[in-house]
């Protein structure tokens, strides 16, 4: 295939972080692939999650915009298409075809029912944002043998097997078809793992066996008891804080898979003649906590939650084995891809175009990561909102219920364990990020409203009727 126009291969997984990665530094981590990927493109360092939860990620993904104007502000929510020209759309306009797999959680409307075919299969149409080409996607799930997708109608198709290994298959077939095409193509593909559940059966035996003798210690950072700013979902149980090594395991574990899996798409696109004309990209949704600040999950400020991989391969354009700092954060990802292919970037997107980072070129980058938390994960519950900035060294954080702020110096304090909000000597960071947040804030709209204002304003039955934009 010879198109003038740069294909593009964006795998992205679902809850992986950054320090979970070997080329990070992570000793226990056996990823391979990735760390080969990191030595031959660019690999963002300060690479943030604006919303850190599935849901939101993949509305600011898809639109570049933040949760303040999409209205995803908790999982398990309709995402409104007629409110954004989204990146699917730009894309198809711009000549090429797409492809989509795996999870999509943008349509459904019910909570605690995600196989059914009403919230698990996205009609063809408007929803889909305009991924018009091939689909085979579901809402979301996550255990992982024997699973399913949609294509154009609510019957199941089954993915024998373990999941993320069945997905890398049918990638790879719909590679072959692309690589026989003149026409520029986006694969978009979608993994679970190494979400949760942790259990020993999520995971192959054989990828479990790797980690057998490795230890698995409670972090540094580790509280004995819950976050009290934290949902349901970031709470702990005693039995589940006795749990929290073997649940590292199986996550190393299916890291480990999924780097597998990186490995033979990377291989498909060397062998298909693809690689010098495709950007390929590998990332993540957000992070896990695992028990560090006395939290589990996602869904804060913290960096295991935020802090994600973004790794940008491009032969010949993007530096390799580069290290980036610029902090690119979830809406930024649409203008960047868009500016790399030379595409037109919407009007409505308010993220940052720094595809010229990406080519190893200076210009401007954002100053901070804006990141918002905007109530419970999946339910309508005030009390958790927070809004945050993080910057090449500092984070800064502050709760709407308390008004409690935090700041932590990254670079000094990389586990964030000293909130520096009292320390007289960084007084002046203090003032300049609280400024720095409310101007940002005022310039996106974003009034911090509790969790229960976006339900009664802008939600009806969990469909989003409105947004701040329309």
């Amino acid at each position: 295939m010879n198109t003038p126009q740069p294909n593009l291969i964006y795998i992205f997984a679902d809850q992986l972080r950054y320090q979970s990665c070997g080329f990070a530094g992570d000793a226990n981590a056996l990823t391979p692939h990735m760390d080969r990927l990191a030595s031959e493109g660019m690999n963002f360092v300060n690479a943030t999650s604006s919303h850190p939860m599935c849901a939101p990620y993949r509305a600011s993904l898809f639109t570049g915009k933040y949760s303040s104007s999409t209205g995803m502000v908790i999982n398990e929510l309709r995402l409104n298409p007629q409110h954004h020209v989204a990146l699917g759309q730009v894309l198809t306009a711009g000549g090429y075809e797409t492809y989509y797999i795996g999870k999509w959680h943008l349509y459904a409307n019910q909570i605690g029912h995600h196989d059914d075919p009403k919230n698990a299969f996205t009609p063809r149409g408007p929803h889909r944002l305009g991924f018009d080409g091939f689909w085979a996607a579901y809402g979301f799930h996550h255990t992982y043998w024997d699973q399913y997708y949609h294509r154009e109608g609510p019957e199941r198709i089954t993915i024998p097997g373990y999941e993320p290994d069945g997905q890398t298959d049918l990638a790879i077939a719909k590679l072959s078809e692309a690589a026989a095409s003149d026409q520029p193509f986006a694969l978009f593909l979608s993994l679970g793992t190494p979400h949760d559940p942790w259990d020993a059966d999520n995971v192959p035996a054989a990828y479990l066996a790797m980690f057998a003798d490795a230890e698995f210690a409670l972090p540094a950072n580790y509280k004995p008891t819950d976050d009290l700013h934290g949902d349901k979902w970031a709470s702990l149980s005693a039995t589940e804080r006795v749990q929290l090594p073997a649940w590292m395991r199986v996550y190393y574990a299916m890291t480990a898979n999924l780097d597998w899996n990186l490995g033979r798409l990377l291989e498909a696109v060397d062998r298909l003649g693809l690689r010098d004309n495709t950007i390929f990209i590998f990332t993540s949704d957000h992070g896990e906590m695992f028990g560090a600040q006395g939290r589990r999950a996602k869904n804060i400020f913290y960096d295991e939650s935020v802090r994600v991989p973004f790794l940008l391969r491009w032969p010949g354009h993007a530096p390799a084995g580069t290290n980036r700092d610029v902090c690119l954060n979830s809406p930024d990802i649409m203008p960047t891809l868009l500016g790399l292919l030379n595409l037109p970037i919407p009007a409505g997107v308010e993220g940052m175009d720094v595809s010229h980072c990406a080519l190893g070129q200076a210009g401007a980058e954002p100053a901070a990561a804006f990141l918002q938390g905007m109530g419970a994960t999946a339910i309508w519950e005030d009390g958790h909102e927070w809004r945050a900035l993080r910057d090449k060294q500092y984070t800064y954080a502050v709760y709407r219920a308390d008004g409690r702020e935090y700041l932590f110096d990254n670079v000094a304090d990389p586990l964030q364990m000293h909130n520096l909000v009292e320390d007289t000597q960084h007084a002046g960071t203090l003032e300049r990020l609280r400024t720095h947040l409310k101007a940002r804030m005022a310039e996106l709209n974003d009034r911090f409203e509790a969790c229960t204002w976006y339900r009664d304003q802008w939600t009806e039955d969990r469909i989003i009727l409105r947004t701040a934009t329309a």
